[in-house]
């Protein structure tokens, strides 16, 4: 059950990044399509820097992901070039503009409603 928080300039694009994001997980790490949990963030400012030789520009979209551990640093690398190639698609963003992290943590880190911990 992955936990994704998208944040980029404006809200025009929100909804085809979510759909990008979520579509890329569906396709390389096998999560079922109806578990989408998405914060879609239009921000009126960010800050970012051209960093390791990559120039970003107002198009830039950060991709937060949260999950459980488990799975394998090529299926990471699958999910990341997999984001970049369908928010090119979806919402027109550049593969340079965008930013991705995964954060993960243990089934106990988690409620899903009525204050219960169902992974642990």
């Amino acid at each position: 059950m992955p936990f994704v928080r998208i944040d980029t300039l404006g809200t025009e694009r929100l909804e085809a990044l979510g759909n990008a994001v979520h579509d890329a997980m569906v396709e390389t790490l096998g999560i079922p399509a109806d578990d989408r949990f998405q914060v879609l963030n239009g921000q009126n400012t960010l800050k970012y820097d051209d960093y390791l030789g990559i120039h970003r520009d107002d198009g830039v979209v950060f991709v937060a992901i949260t999950m459980r551990p488990g799975r394998t640093p090529e299926r990471k690398k699958a999910l990341y070039r997999r984001i970049a190639e369908l928010a090119g698609e979806y919402a027109g963003t550049e593969p340079r503009n965008v930013f991705v992290t995964i954060t993960e943590t243990d089934p106990i880190n988690w409620s899903l409603g009525n204050g219960e911990a169902q992974y642990a």
